[in-house]
């Protein structure tokens, strides 16, 4: 049994529950905010159902639901945040307001964000980007999930990346994608709801196809493209926790418990301003490209779904499960 919220009043309670998980006014705002964006969206394993464990990390102090994040200027170009062990929302928000400011007088620049949390749907700060104009890049690790091809142990997280571009008139085009074949999350909620995951999806913890997920989250994803998908999350740890001294995969604790230290994973992300290289005509130019793609049939460009999904749940609201909303109401009535 599902119940059905007006956006407005789904991010009411969710800030109601997460203010009464020790989470400062500020913080809960942003955060209820995005999770809620992500359920707008469509992506259900970074929205709602992320609370109960967000909330439960709050009061553990497994995250910091009272962190400001700091912004720094160690160079010209370069922002770095430190997220201070709290949620990752509001440093992502406070470092990228300030490169977004940067990046229209220089051209490019890079932001890091250290001591940081699940950074949830990454699209969400990319499309900020790009409607501010900005071409943007987003990247993420996670607590381990991946194996290195060949190898049996989670080493690498599921490691999002995303990518946003600014279109005339339209909404931003956008890409998100785990570099697992599925979001973790998506198994987690397979869990929760005692159904199989499609084979191919992960392994179980001898390294075995299997479609039991609670044996696929003892054990490991697979890679997008195998090998090169592999190669692809090596590739994002470095940029991600490597450039911010975070956490590693193989080294942060879990985003779905409240047990043990902060997660203390990296975010980073690059923006570029794309009038510095190729003028007033760079919209109209990209849109060569994307009345090509969608000028053949059966083709539809990344992100359709979710804009489509984002504008009806603004006319009908959002569905989730009533066992959610019952514990939601739970922890907004313990304050």
């Amino acid at each position: 049994m599902k119940e059905r919220f007006t956006i407005e009043d789904l991010s009411e309670l969710a800030l109601r529950a997460l203010q009464a998980s020790d989470v400062s006014e500020d913080n809960a705002r942003t955060v209820a905010e995005a999770l809620v964006a992500a359920e707008a969206d469509g992506l259900a394993s970074h929205g709602i159902s992320r609370i109960p464990f967000y909330a439960e990390q709050a009061k553990s102090g497994k995250v910091d639901g009272h962190a400001v994040p700091s912004v720094d200027l160690p160079a010209k170009a370069a922002v770095l945040v430190d997220a201070r062990n709290g949620f990752a929302f509001p440093a992502m928000r406070a470092g990228l307001a300030k490169a977004v400011e940067i990046t229209r007088e220089v051209g490019v620049t890079a932001t890091v964000v250290k001591h940081s949390h699940h950074a949830g749907a990454l699209s969400h700060p990319v499309e900020g980007a790009a409607e501010a104009g900005l071409v943007a890049l987003a990247f993420s690790n996670t607590p381990s999930g991946i194996a290195p091809w060949g190898g049996s142990k989670g080493t690498f997280g599921t490691n999002p990346i995303a990518f946003a571009c600014p279109r005339r008139s339209l909404p931003p085009l956008v890409v998100d994608l785990s570099l697992s074949k599925v979001a973790r999350g998506k198994i987690m909620l397979a869990s929760k709801e005692g159904k199989p995951v499609p084979k191919g999806w992960a392994l179980d913890k001898e390294g075995n196809p299997t479609t039991d997920p609670k044996a696929a989250l003892e054990g490991t994803m697979l890679p997008i493209g195998d090998a090169k998908g592999a190669a692809l999350a090596l590739m994002v740890e470095i940029l991600a926790a490597g450039l911010a001294r975070a956490n590693f995969a193989f080294q942060a604790s879990s985003f779905f418990d409240a047990e043990g230290p902060p997660p203390g994973i990296g975010q980073s992300f690059i923006l570029i301003n794309p009038f510095v290289f190729a003028g007033e005509g760079f919209a109209d130019h990209v849109e060569l490209l994307l009345t090509e793609i969608v000028s053949q049939g059966g083709a539809r460009l990344p992100g359709a779904r979710r804009i489509a999904l984002r504008e009806r749940a603004r006319d009908s609201g959002v569905e989730i499960p009533g066992d959610l909303a019952s514990d939601l109401r739970r922890r907004a009535a313990s304050a």
